[in-house]
């Protein structure tokens, strides 16, 4: 009886060093990804904390750590260790290039490339496919290179101004366009690359992206919702440099600056916000409408 008694504590102390075991390669996994990419990560801190541009990641970084946490495992995911080496692999090289270059993008890539290596790794691509919602967010909070951010703004503030000229024409406000500045009697309002929408397009995607992940069911409306997000921000600018020239025209130059000038940036940023909420919900009956019918078919 006595032996048998000191079966149970002799094969909990034998369980105990394979647990260690099995958590040091995660453990040397965690000190070799910090190691890495501990520059990447402090200066995409510092960016998203001192740039306005990049502001948003501050929410979609926690915010994608939560989903991920909240879905949790996929069902029947299966590490796949060799896939998960070769993503690991182009993920180190694509860290050296960059870091050679000061490139600072494709570095804070590689990152979250080697984090979905890590994924890969220890639960396979289903594990992957099962987290892209909080792998895209992650993706859409990295900050865009400064060359490919000025490609972009210019012809939004040319597409922003052409359509602010224009509805101030309808008003009956004299106006000459060129390029991006807009002439008035007195006063000539030059359209930033702050009221190029090019700030307001980043968060629209971003709130597309996770509305039409957690609301839409069909790759096709989500697609949709996302696409739609750049007219409603060219239009929603245009209306900002409309306004704004309205009330410099009418009431005074200082509502083209200052404390005015963005509060009505804020407010069309709502309005944009609020326009998506209600392009989703559309989309939403679209989809039980069309699974409504489906299912009639089946029936009959």
């Amino acid at each position: 009886m006595a032996v048998i008694g000191n079966e149970a504590p002799i094969a909990a102390n034998e369980q105990q060093p394979a647990a260690r075991a099995a958590w040091l390669p995660l453990a040397a996994t965690a000190v070799a990804f910090a190691l890495l990419y501990a520059d990447p990560a402090r200066t995409l801190v510092r960016d998203l904390w001192h740039d306005p541009e990049a502001g948003h990641g501050l929410l979609l970084v926690p915010l994608a750590g939560y989903l991920a946490w909240k879905s949790g495992r996929a069902p029947k995911a299966t590490a796949s260790p060799l896939l998960g080496m070769l993503v690991l692999v182009a993920a180190v090289l694509l860290r050296y290039v960059s870091g050679l270059a000061a490139e600072l993008f494709t570095m804070r890539f590689s990152m979250l490339l080697a984090a979905v290596g890590l994924i890969v790794f220890y639960a396979g691509m289903r594990q992957v496919l099962h987290w892209w919602l909080p792998l895209s967010l992650v993706l859409l909070s990295i900050p865009l290179p400064a060359v490919v951010l000025g490609s972009l703004a210019l012809p939004l503030q040319f597409r922003a101004s052409i359509m602010g000229a224009a509805l101030l024409q309808l008003r009956d406000v004299p106006v000459l366009l060129a390029g991006n500045v807009i002439h008035l009697p007195g006063q000539s309002l030059f359209v930033t690359e702050a009221c190029s929408g090019l700030r307001s397009l980043t968060a629209l995607l971003a709130l597309g992206l996770l509305v039409g992940g957690l609301w839409l069911r069909h790759p096709v409306t989500r697609v949709l919702l996302l696409a739609l997000a750049l007219p409603v921000a060219v239009f929603l600018n245009g209306i900002r440099v409309f306004l704004t020239g309205y009330l410099v025209y009418y009431v005074s130059p200082k509502a083209g600056e200052g404390f005015m000038h963005l509060t009505e940036g804020w407010i069309i940023f709502l309005v944009a916000f609020a326009i998506r909420g209600a392009i989703a919900w559309v989309l939403l009956q679209l989809e039980g409408m069309v699974a409504a019918r489906i299912a009639m078919r089946r029936q009959a």
